[in-house]
Formats: C-alpha cells, sequence, structure tokens
C-alpha cells in the first residue's frame, strides 16, 4: 500500500510544539477555570451553574429541585467536566459557613464546619437560588453581556453575568492556575457598596479613603480579624499579603468558652489539638475538653481549667500559637480584568475597573431598551395611522392581492409596520383601543426622552449607577460579622511553663544517680539506693524551675526537673542527660527560677554572685561557669536581696566572717573575689573554707559542728563582722568543726 503524502501534516519542532501546547493548557486554566472575572466575580464553573439553574427556573420562589438535575444540566449543556468536581462547586456555594453570601439555597445534608465534604450525593440534596442572586440575574435579557455558543454550538451561554455590586470582593474565591493563584477573601456588601459610592463621587479616592469605608475583610464567621492596620492597608495597596484570624471566647462559671472559630476551621480538628497536648501532659492547666456546640450555640467549644488560679488569658495565647485557634489567610488579589488579562489589583484599582465595566452594562441596559422603545413608538405610529384610516385599510386588506405591498404604498408604512397592521385582531380596532395607543405612545415618548437624556449624559450615568447600588445595598446587605481588632502576637508557652508547678526535692546520689520526690518535706538520706551507692546531696524547688548541675570542673549543666523520673524509684544515671567531661563528677544541684540568684564559692575562698538564668545552657557538654581549680565547689547558697544582706563564712580552722553581700561582683562566669583570707601556712596544712550562708537583715545564724548546734544572734553577729578578704575571728570552743551554717530570720 503507497505510504500517505506528507504534504497533509504539519512539520514543527518539538520544543516549539511543546512550548505551544503548555502555553496553550496554561491560558486555558487561568482564563477558562482558575481566575474570576471582575465583571461577575465567578469562576466559568459558578458562573455556569448559577445561570443552568436560573434557566431551570430555580428562583428563590420555587420549589427545590434535585441537586443532580443542576449538575446534569452544567454537564450536559454548558461544562463537560466531571460531575463531582461540578457538584463540589455547587457546594460551596451554598456553605454558609464557607461562602459569605451563599447563591444556592440548599436542602439536605451539604456538609457541616466539622467536615465541609461530608455533604450528601447530589441524588440526595435538593437546591434552588438565594434571593440574593437576582442582583447578578435580572438584566440578563436585557441586552448588557455577550453572549457566546456552548462547546457544541448547540446553545448559547453568556460569557458574564451582569452583577449590579462588585461581587468579586462579596465571596471572594480561591484558585490555583498555572503559575499564578489567587486568594481574594470576602467582605461585607454594605461596606463595599459604600465605597464603590465615593469612589464614583471621588474617583480620585486612594486606598486610604476607600478602607474608611472597607476597614477589612467580612468572613462568614464571628472571630476577630486581628491583623495590624499597617498589614490590612498593605493588603489593599498591593494586592498581596496576610489577613490573620482568631477565635473569641468568654469566661463563663470558671470555664473558657470557645464561642467563634476562624474561617474554615474544623471545631473537631481543634478539640483533637488541644485533646493532644492533654494527653501528652503539655496542658496540664487545661484538665476537661467538651463539645457543647448545638442549633442555637453552632460553635461552643469548653475548656475548663485545673483551679481557680488559672486565667484564660495566660491559656488561650498558648492555644492560639498551636492550634488552629488562630490562622493565618494568604490574600492574593489576582484575577481576569475587563481587557481579559490576569492581574493582581488594589482595593482602589478593583473599584475603579468595575465601575467602568458596570457604567458600560448599564449603556448597554439602556440603549438595549431605548432601541425596543422606538421599535415599539414605530410600531405605533403605524398603528396610529390604520386606526385613522380604518375603513380603507380593512378595504385594501379584503380587495388586494399584495396587502402588504399596497399598505405601504398607501400609507407610507415601513415593512414592520405594515405586518404590526396585517397582524391586528379585528377586536383591537375598537376606538378605545385608539385612545390606549396613544397613551401608550405618550408613555413610551417620555421613557425615549428620559434614556436618551441618561446616555447623553454621564452626570446622570453616575446617578442611576450609583442610586441603584445604594438600593441594592438596602435590600440585601447585612451586618459585619468579623471584628476587627489589633491583639498582640500569641505566643506558645515555654515547656517549663507547660508543668504544673508542685512542690519537688531533687536527689543526686555518690555514683550519679537522679530522681524528684514531690514535697519538701522528705529526707533524702532515707530513701533506699542501690548497693554501694549512698545519699551525695540534694536541692528543693518547684517541678516547672530548671534544675542546674554543677560538676567538679566548674561546668553547668541544665536539667528539665519534671522529666526526672520518681523517688519511688532509685532514678537513673543523670550522665545519660549531660555529657561530663572526662573525669569530672556532678558533686552541686541548684533549683530556682531563672531570675534567682546564688553565691557561687569554692573551697578555696572565692566566690561570686551568679543569676540562675546565666547558668543555663541548651548543650548537653554544658557551660563553664566557675574557674574551679584544684578547689572544690561548695553548695550554691541562694541570695534574694545583693544589697542588704550579709555573707558568712567559715574556715576549718574555727574562723568566721561576716561581710556585705554587695561587696560581691555579679558575675555570667569566673573565679569571683576572695571570700576570707586563709593564711599560706594554714593553707598549706590543708584548712579551707567549710561552708557559707546568706544572712538576712537582722537574721541569726545557727553553726552546726556535728551534734553541737550553736545560734548566733543579730547582737552577738557583730563580733564578726569585717571585710570582705578578712581573716575573721574564732568561734567558741567546741563549735570550731563546722560542717553547716544555716541562716534564720
Amino acid at each position: 500500500m503507497a505510504l500517505e503524502s506528507t504534504e497533509a501534516f504539519e512539520r514543527l519542532p518539538l520544543k516549539t510544539y511543546t512550548e505551544k501546547a503548555y502555553l496553550d493548557y496554561s491560558m486555558y486554566v487561568i482564563l477558562d477555570r482558575a481566575l474570576p472575572h471582575i465583571g461577575d466575580g465567578l469562576k466559568p464553573v459558578q458562573r455556569r451553574i448559577v445561570y443552568a439553574m436560573s434557566e431551570l427556573g430555580l428562583s428563590a420562589q420555587s420549589k427545590h429541585k434535585k441537586s443532580a438535575r443542576t449538575v446534569g444540566d452544567v454537564l450536559g449543556k454548558f461544562h463537560p467536566h466531571g460531575d463531582s468536581a461540578c457538584y463540589e462547586a455547587m457546594v460551596l456555594l451554598a456553605q454558609p459557613f464557607s461562602t459569605r453570601y451563599p447563591f444556592v439555597d440548599g436542602q439536605g445534608n451539604w456538609g457541616s464546619p466539622d467536615d465541609p465534604k461530608s455533604f450528601a450525593a447530589m441524588r440526595y440534596t435538593e437546591a434552588r437560588l438565594t434571593p440574593i442572586t437576582k442582583i447578578m440575574l435580572d438584566e440578563l435579557s436585557q441586552g448588557t453581556v455577550d453572549w457566546q455558543p456552548n462547546f457544541d454550538g448547540t446553545l448559547k451561554e453568556p460569557k458574564l453575568l451582569p452583577a449590579r455590586v462588585p461581587s468579586i470582593l462579596l465571596n471572594g474565591t480561591t484558585g490555583i492556575a498555572v503559575g499564578m493563584a489567587t486568594d481574594i477573601p470576602p467582605h461585607n456588601l454594605r461596606e463595599v457598596v459604600n465605597a464603590a459610592i465615593h469612589l464614583l463621587d471621588d474617583p480620585k479616592a486612594t486606598v486610604a479613603d476607600l478602607m474608611r469605608f472597607i476597614p477589612g475583610p467580612d468572613f462568614p464567621t464571628t472571630a476577630e480579624i486581628i491583623s495590624s492596620p499597617a498589614d490590612i492597608v498593605s493588603v489593599y495597596e498591593n494586592g498581596n499579603g496576610s489577613i490573620r484570624m482568631r477565635a473569641t471566647y468568654v469566661y463563663e462559671d470558671g470555664d473558657i468558652v470557645i464561642n467563634a472559630l476562624p474561617h474554615q476551621a474544623s471545631p473537631a480538628r481543634i478539640l483533637e489539638q488541644i485533646a493532644a497536648q492533654m494527653q501528652a501532659k503539655k496542658l496540664p492547666m487545661i484538665v476537661d475538653l467538651r463539645d457543647e456546640s448545638d442549633h442555637e450555640n453552632p460553635i461552643r467549644l469548653v475548656l475548663t481549667p485545673r483551679s481557680n488560679r488559672v486565667q484564660a488569658d495566660e491559656v488561650m495565647p498558648h492555644l492560639f500559637a498551636t492550634t488552629d485557634l488562630e490562622k493565618t489567610y494568604r490574600v492574593n488579589l489576582n484575577m481576569i480584568g475587563v481587557d481579559g488579562r490576569p492581574q493582581v489589583k488594589s482595593l482602589q484599582s478593583i473599584l475603579s475597573e468595575w465601575l467602568e465595566w458596570r457604567r458600560n452594562t448599564v449603556t448597554r441596559r439602556l440603549s438595549h431598551r431605548l432601541d425596543q422603545v422606538m421599535d415599539r413608538l414605530h410600531v405605533l405610529e403605524g398603528y396610529l395611522i390604520a386606526y385613522l384610516n380604518v375603513d380603507e385599510v380593512i378595504h385594501i386588506i379584503r380587495e388586494a392581492d399584495a396587502p402588504k405591498r399596497e399598505l405601504i404604498k398607501r400609507f407610507d408604512l415601513s415593512e414592520t409596520q405594515a405586518n404590526a397592521v396585517l397582524d391586528l385582531r379585528l377586536r383591537y380596532l375598537a376606538k378605545l383601543e385608539e385612545v390606549k395607543i396613544q397613551a401608550e405612545q405618550k408613555e413610551l415618548e417620555n421613557e425615549r426622552k428620559y434614556l436618551k437624556s441618561i446616555l447623553a449624559s454621564r452626570a446622570k450615568m453616575t446617578k442611576l449607577i450609583r442610586d441603584e447600588l445604594a438600593k441594592d445595598a438596602e435590600n440585601y446587605s447585612d451586618d459585619r460579622r468579623s471584628p476587627i481588632v489589633v491583639r498582640q502576637v500569641a505566643r506558645a508557652l515555654r515547656e517549663d511553663q507547660l508543668v504544673a508547678s508542685e512542690q519537688v526535692t531533687v536527689v543526686l546520689s555518690d555514683n550519679g544517680w537522679i530522681r524528684s520526690a514531690k514535697g519538701h518535706d522528705i529526707d533524702p538520706e532515707a530513701l533506699s539506693y542501690k548497693a554501694g551507692d549512698k545519699y551525695l546531696t540534694s536541692t528543693q524547688g518547684r517541678s516547672n524551675q530548671p534544675l542546674v548541675a554543677f560538676d567538679t570542673a566548674g561546668r553547668a549543666y541544665s536539667v528539665q526537673t519534671h522529666t526526672l523520673p520518681s523517688a519511688r524509684s532509685q532514678g537513673e544515671p543523670l550522665s545519660g542527660r549531660i555529657d561530663l567531661a572526662d573525669g569530672s563528677k556532678v558533686t552541686q544541684l541548684a533549683l530556682a527560677d531563672e531570675a534567682a540568684k546564688w553565691v557561687l564559692a569554692t573551697s578555696y575562698g572565692y566566690g561570686f554572685i551568679s543569676r540562675h538564668g546565666d547558668l543555663l545552657g541548651r548543650n548537653k557538654a554544658g557551660k563553664s561557669v566557675v574557674n574551679i581549680g584544684e578547689a572544690d565547689l561548695l553548695p550554691p547558697v541562694a541570695i534574694d536581696d545583693h544589697k542588704s544582706s550579709r555573707i558568712a563564712v567559715t574556715v576549718s580552722t574555727g574562723h568566721l566572717l561576716v561581710f556585705e553581700a554587695h561587696e560581691l561582683p555579679e558575675l555570667i562566669k569566673g573565679k569571683g573575689n576572695k571570700l576570707v583570707h586563709i593564711p599560706s601556712s594554714q593553707f598549706n596544712d590543708g584548712h579551707r573554707v567549710t561552708a557559707i550562708s546568706v544572712l538576712p537583715p537582722l537574721g541569726s545564724l545557727r553553726v552546726i559542728a556535728g551534734k553541737r548546734h550553736l545560734t548566733l544572734m543579730s547582737s552577738d553577729l557583730e563580733n564578726f563582722v569585717g571585710e570582705r578578704a578578712r581573716r575573721g575571728k574564732l568561734l567558741p570552743r567546741g563549735f570550731q568543726r563546722v560542717e553547716r551554717l544555716e541562716a534564720e530570720s
């Protein structure tokens, strides 16, 4: 068989073909699928749904019909795509929690805020149009829009719907095209119309001027818009940015009641997020969570605090930061303009361009009506001629072979007039009909003058557009739902802030095993220890305070107290939580708030004051704090008042020195200053600092030497007061082997 001639085929380089095919596809997605038109604010599928429903007679006054009927008409006549995608677009137009001004009034299960996609199949639901669609459809048959063939050329469909208000801003839309996307938030009808009217009166109005009428988006929820005024201005000036929404709540009988959620936030999802934190023990201030939503209260999520001390203003910022109780919405005012090109527009550009489009629509409507009036006047003129010559007209019709031609010749009628006369019924030849025609003629003549005057005057046209906008706003507007309130940025609580604040005693054994016991009234030495192990040291504080462990090299390690094992067990090795240097061993512990201060001293008689927060670090290897050398680190001593407190230091020689605390520097790290003087001969004999304590003003000091105790009152301590780095004075005989000092108020 002979090969077919290749002359019938077009040859293109693959690069050229693929580039053209992809560009054609991308333009189709942009213009005919994903982006709305500035004129009616609808995507093609939405426009076809509304038009098909109007053609089915599904007005707001009609009975509901099965959604499958509507979807079938849309697919079969105008939109040959998937039925599920078409039905989902219809559902979005019907859901009051998704759409600010629904175009579809549905019966049946159309989804819920918990799961917007839980709507029933289209064979179960029924629908009709809502009253507000009159502003989209009423002028459709009045010559206002262009028509185009449907996909198979058997029907006509409107290219746009003649919207009487800037619907591009009313319901907003989202869409993803090829290389671009759109995210237009919904707005309040009254605010948008007022801004459009202001722009009619002052075409040079700026975005700031228009924002006196449109302060921001208006979502179909009463949750708060918390974006700053500067952010909202930036959105409307540049056409892109973001809007942040936050749930609202009230304090009711000790419970926190959430009564409004951000747009498209799922109550079930939020409950899951909060419950997950409660199960992970990351939300100890909440003990119960309930969903009490019903028909009267569509959103009612109840949180029960652990106690009356838990304030809602402390818990809610954390939940705002960690759950969908606060959401951010991207804004991208991208749409197809009157010129047919997609573009990101500012608020002023959107309203200005829409008003020009509306002016053109009204002009077409009035021109169409004027043509109808002129045609009717022309016909009425022919009727009057026939009535004035009724006998002769009847004679011509009865006798003439070609009555139409004869009428045109005899009375100078047009073909249209002649046809109208010939189509008259005998009963309309009564004398009374002549009076009616003259009255109609007069009325139409007045309408003709009115229409021409408006078409000839831009000012009158502007007034007509303004009046029609104001009337539609009066008929269909409602109050703003989403209040705009400036709020502080929500921040999640730190892990230590989320922990229940309980009294604890942290115990460290000689072999480095650590554990945490509830309360301060336990005897750490009486706890059970592993064989060959024993008590080393302990510290008291609260479970939400950070623990600092000091090793023999002077390094400080941070440990989360609430994560330590219970004292009911024998604990766990602290070395599993920190990376100790070779040969070093943890010997001291400190537990307090970050603002607390400690006196850090060594057995060589040097020390300084350090803030607890400065001892903390994120590194498991710790941080160098005390230049310890060959000395031992003494137990850290808390100091509340740096200025009026005094510090007591004892040496193994039996000397006691008391000096003012303000003589010690506050350092982040280092060796510190000399606390007490130890003569070199005694130092070489092994004498070291044995104890240190901080005395409050007028406080007493308890000296513990073995089983013997001595209490030095404030007056007694004056004998031991001296300047820092002095030697001090000897304690009474029998109390010179000091093991511990305890300050008493």
